[in-house]
């Protein structure tokens, strides 16, 4: 899918950070855009702010709810009769905690957001994507922890991302296999910090799924980490998310399965994971902080 002008994309978790940059990128190259989200008032904010740069609507969205994704899919093609390209991008995280520290909670409700709002995507608009006919590009945000190499003081996220990039392999493969002109890719944010809503996702954490035992640590937020830099002399060097969202778009164009700023580097991390696997060993990990 070479042009892009015009075409339909539905972006989940669109309100801010990776997702709004998306949907910033998908408006500059003439995209018309469906922008998804669960906080309303931080979606309706962002719409009011993009409108004046092209075609763009907020649908909001609970992307663990497939009720709620099908209605998505459904107010997409009556507004613009089409999904080209479906970027299922909306995650959170949980606390850092041994395995044995997680809580029944911390897991369904990463994995319900994370694993099955991805799921909930492809069942809502791929079938309807492959019955158009026309070119379609299913985009799924992993991780490159979990994805490539899991971070151990992660776990719960690290399990739903390295889900996610299993799940996308599986969907582009098979979408290959049946000659469909849908394709599928795996997206791995990178290049450094990133200053998105996973920091605090927490506020999106429903009630019924609040974690059962409090957490040992204080949540670490951006605006704490920007001051403990400031107190140390120096600024966090975050990535910019814009870059990263054109990385995207480039790698549709080019359709490529992979995309990733640094694509390159990641062949000695997983050669050393095979290396280790293939002798019945564990990979080595820096000890890592839980907090």
């Amino acid at each position: 899918m070479q042009d892009l002008e015009g075409r339909v994309a539905v972006v989940t978790g669109a309100a801010g950070g990776i997702g709004r940059a998306l949907v910033e990128e998908f408006l500059e190259v003439g995209a018309k855009v469906v922008v998804a989200d669960i906080q309303r008032d931080l979606l309706e904010q962002t719409v009011a702010q993009l409108v004046s740069r092209g075609d763009v609507i907020g649908v909001p969205t609970d992307v663990t709810d497939p009720k709620s994704v099908e209605a998505l899919a459904t107010e997409t093609y009556a507004a613009f009769g089409a999904c080209n390209v479906l970027c299922n991008n909306a995650g959170v995280g949980a606390p850092s905690a041994f395995v044995w520290e997680t809580t029944i909670n911390d897991w369904k409700w990463v994995h319900s957001v994370n694993v099955m709002g991805v799921i909930h995507g492809v069942l809502a608009f791929v079938p309807r994507m492959l019955e158009s006919g026309d070119d379609g590009h299913v985009v799924n945000t992993s991780s490159g922890d979990g994805g490539i190499s899991p971070l151990p003081s992660a776990s719960v996220y690290a399990a739903s991302k390295a889900a996610v990039t299993v799940v996308t392999e599986c969907l582009a493969s098979q979408l290959q296999d049946e000659g469909a002109k849908v394709r599928a890719s795996i997206f791995y944010p990178s290049g450094g910090l990133l200053k998105t809503g996973l920091w605090e996702s927490e506020k999106t954490r429903p009630p019924e799924l609040a974690r059962e035992v409090p957490r040992k640590t204080e949540p670490i937020t951006i605006e704490k980490l920007e001051a403990q830099a400031k107190a140390r002399g120096y600024e966090l060097p975050w990535q910019d998310l814009n870059e990263l969202a054109r990385v995207v778009i480039d790698g549709i164009r080019a359709e490529k399965f992979i995309f990733m700023l640094g694509v390159d580097s990641i062949g000695p991390t997983l050669r050393r994971r095979a290396d280790h696997f293939e002798k019945g060993e564990l990979v080595p990990h820096d000890p890592q902080m839980f907090g």
